[in-house]
């Protein structure tokens, strides 16, 4: 019975009765209401509170400051999982590292506020972008989205607008907001917005720029409405709010070496000036990349500067996607292996047969992610005829996969 002088009705049958304020229900012998002042609340709406409260209060507890690693440690972690790249990971465990100490932040009255950065990563197709922000959030414990920048479109258009990235980024930390609200978001083919006249991609394009203007407002922190994370029908919408969201952009970004090496030529007059560009020495991209590049290639200014930290991913050579095979915690090479153990088969490979795989994704043009591709074909007659013994792989194998693997008993 509602212990209340104050109660609120409702009409149509019901005239005089006592209902829920979250769900409308009226009291009845099954339905017990506790009321507040005005405001009453059925058995089953009090229950469901509860457990909200719960899973606040468990999230509250799995965000509470566990020791955040240090840059080293950060670099150290994706070590075991990335080969090479030592300068990009050196900018990305830096980024990280601040962006999270900076929400841990408690600031003083009088102390300065302190902005975002968000990560620009550039790199050759293959090269480990993706991976590299993924490990990032495993080594953190966040929430990671991985969204791809040609299917978003302006609001109104056909497609996925921006607003998509909050509700993916809900969905990652299993409808938590507080806990999507520091999570990591990868942004990938950011180039394919490019908007400018010059560049190299394509010409200008007002739609892929709309794109971008969308996305500053997630960058730069906004709030946006989620009604699929309603409670009930009368809870007011959550909003998820993205200023403590890291965002990484990555892009190919083919040709802007040519900008840069344009704007290095251009900036020499009379006897300084190096018109057949003939410069002594071109240093690394990663280190003459300027902002008025990427404005350049077709990045909007605004964008650009919310995308301070920049950082340059190295083409993987030979060498580089050899190691990728058999180097990582994770390598490809263990991963077949433990596959074809399952089979109660013992996989090996020859170096001359990982050298030719690699030679061959290198090849492809597609970097890293051509490997797996390369393994599949090479081993798909030993997976079929997969059984107890022992297969080697040699690059004869490789050459020729209709050859099959030389099976020894064992």
């Amino acid at each position: 019975m509602v212990r209340s002088a104050e109660r609120k009705t409702i009409g149509d049958g019901h005239r005089g009765a006592t209902a829920c304020a979250f769900c409308g229900s009226v009291e009845s012998a099954a339905n017990t209401l506790v009321a507040t002042g005005a405001v009453s609340i059925c058995a089953r709406c009090a229950t469901e509170c509860a457990r909200i409260l719960a899973e606040e209060g468990a999230t509250e507890r799995a965000l509470a400051p566990a020791p955040l690693p240090t840059p080293s440690q950060i670099h150290a972690f994706l070590d075991e999982y990335v080969i090479g790249q030592t300068r990009g990971k050196r900018s990305l465990a830096v980024a990280v590292y601040n962006h999270y100490k900076r929400l841990r932040r408690t600031r003083s009255p009088g102390e300065p506020e302190i902005g975002k950065s968000n990560v620009l990563l550039l790199g050759p197709s293959g090269s480990g972008k993706t991976l590299l922000a993924e490990t990032l959030a495993r080594s953190l414990a966040v929430p990671f989205v991985s969204i791809d920048a040609t299917g978003l479109t302006e609001a109104g258009y056909v497609g996925e607008d921006v607003d998509v990235i909050a509700e993916r980024l809900l969905q990652a930390a299993d409808g938590d907001i507080g806990l999507a609200g520091c999570g990591i978001v990868y942004i990938d083919e950011i180039d394919k917005l490019a908007a400018g006249a010059d560049s190299p991609v394509h010409g200008r394009d007002v739609s892929a720029e709309g794109v971008q203007q969308s996305l500053l407002r997630f960058l730069e922190g906004t709030r946006v409405p989620l009604p699929q994370a309603r409670r009930s029908p009368r809870a007011p919408i959550p909003e998820l709010d993205t200023r403590e969201v890291l965002f990484i952009c990555g892009g190919a970004f083919d040709g802007i070496d040519a900008l840069v090496r344009r704007r290095q030529l251009s900036g020499g007059v009379g006897f300084a000036a190096d018109p057949a560009g003939e410069m002594a020495e071109t240093p690394p991209l990663a280190e003459a990349l300027s902002p008025e590049d990427l404005m350049a290639y077709g990045l909007i200014p605004e964008l650009v500067g919310r995308l301070p930290v920049t950082a340059v991913l190295d083409p993987l050579d030979a060498a580089g996607l050899c190691a990728i095979l058999t180097e990582p915690r994770n390598a490809l090479v263990a991963q077949y292996q433990s596959l074809m153990a399952m089979d109660g088969c013992r996989l090996t490979f020859g170096d001359d047969a990982l050298e030719a795989i690699a030679e061959e994704a290198l090849a492809s043009g597609t970097g890293a992610r051509a490997l797996r591709g390369v393994l599949e074909r090479v081993l798909l007659e030993p997976m079929f005829v997969a059984g107890p013994g022992t297969l080697h792989v040699d690059a004869a194998h490789v050459a020729d996969s209709r050859l099959g693997a030389c099976r020894r008993a064992g």
